[in-house]
């Protein structure tokens, strides 16, 4: 087996939604010791299965003295804790960062907000989509005169707030290193999502304009930038961003006369949208993609989720993972982050709910009529 890069490190994981443990998912696949810590009738369960693998699952009551207690041991051996409670909440539990780092100087605490430790709207309840909207994000999503878009995906849960806070902690691990001490990581999700709108920024920086939704090169308002329908109703992106990217283009549907109006605005727009919507109409999805795969103007299909199961490069790049769980086997979403030496590796397959609990708690020396006891009470 590879050697796990991060083997040493040990993480106490209390967050519940998507961003901490997609996170934390990252670095137990990176070798990070990881134990994630639910309330025994949290009703979300396991979460996400997938994001659970290499991880172990304990349950334990953190409103009672003696499940606070107990994880208070299990902190005092950790290097890092990451948790996604609303501000003020750890506190309240006892388990915020200024009490823990007094027990665990070394220790990196990691807390993902919508907002932020701070600030105005430190205290406000949010979503993927209300962080989105005040970054300014949700606005470019959309076509021209319609309204703004929900994404598909959950940009400030997984950029936003699972990278972010895994570059955070990575950061700390290595000062660490250097002083000695471990330090607080306040991961906004809001921070993260504004820190996504780089284009944009960029453009009404340049020009002094403020961009407008679906009427920038890059939310679909020239033709050499868009979505296209094909004759059997499924889709196509072209991105010839380009220009030699566009003119290929042209050349190869014959219309060696658009090229000149790759950024025309008006009837020279119109014209070459049309006849590029037309074109694309005269044959199905996977007629054009055999056909324009290996051209050289950025294409590509827009894939259900089962084509993209099946992707040949998905599948090259081990980006789709087969594993066997505790009842059959199952596909999970593999490692994006490829490491030459030292890769990622899918060790065990996702855990039930508190499946290692009595393990982890022999681990802390307690006996078998004591976990008992601490069961009957519902403190696990």
């Amino acid at each position: 087996m590879a050697i796990m890069p991060l083997s040493h490190l040990k993480l106490i994981d209390l967050s519940r939604q998507l961003p901490g443990p997609f996170c934390s998912m990252l670095l137990a696949d990176m070798g990070v010791d990881t134990v994630c810590v639910s309330n025994p009738n949290d009703p979300m369960g396991i979460g996400i299965p997938f994001l659970a693998r290499n991880k172990r699952h304990m349950t334990l009551n953190l409103k009672s003295g003696v499940g606070r207690d107990i994880l208070l041991r299990l902190i005092d051996e950790a290097d890092i804790v990451l948790e996604g409670y609303r501000p003020g909440v750890p506190q309240r539990l006892g388990i915020d960062y200024e009490t823990l780092k007094a027990r665990n100087s070394r220790l990196i605490y990691c807390s993902i907000s919508g907002y932020g430790q701070d600030g105005p709207y430190r205290d406000r309840v949010g979503h993927d989509i209300n962080y989105l909207g005040y970054a300014g994000v949700l606005n470019f999503v959309g076509q021209e005169d319609g309204p703004p878009v929900i994404p598909g995906v959950q940009i400030a849960d997984i950029a936003g707030g699972a990278l972010m806070a895994t570059v955070g902690i990575l950061t700390a691990i290595i000062a660490r290193e250097k002083t000695g001490a471990g330090q607080f990581v306040d991961i906004s999700m809001l921070d993260g999502s504004m820190a996504c709108n780089a284009y944009h920024t960029l453009m009404w920086f340049i020009t002094g304009q403020l961009p407008q939704r679906g009427r920038e090169q890059l939310t679909g308002h020239w033709p050499c930038y868009s979505v296209y329908e094909t004759g059997d109703g499924r889709y196509v992106t072209v991105g010839a961003f380009e220009p030699h990217f566009w003119a290929t283009l042209c050349r190869y549907f014959g219309r060696e006369d658009l090229i000149a109006s790759q950024w025309a605005e008006g009837a020279a727009r119109e014209e070459a949208f049309a006849f590029f919507r037309n074109a694309f109409r005269q044959k199905t999805q996977a007629q054009w993609v055999a056909e324009l795969s290996e051209v050289e103007i950025c294409f590509a299909p827009v894939n259900t989720l089962d084509e993209t199961f099946a992707d040949p490069q998905l599948r090259h790049r081990g980006m789709i993972v087969e594993m066997v769980g505790p009842n059959d086997p199952t596909m999970v979403i593999g490692n994006p982050i490829k490491l030459s030496e030292t890769p990622a590796s899918l060790r065990s397959a996702p855990p039930g709910f508190g499946e290692h609990t009595d393990s982890v708690l022999r681990g802390l020396g307690l006996a078998a009529q004591e976990i008992a006891v601490l069961r009957r009470d519902g403190v696990i």
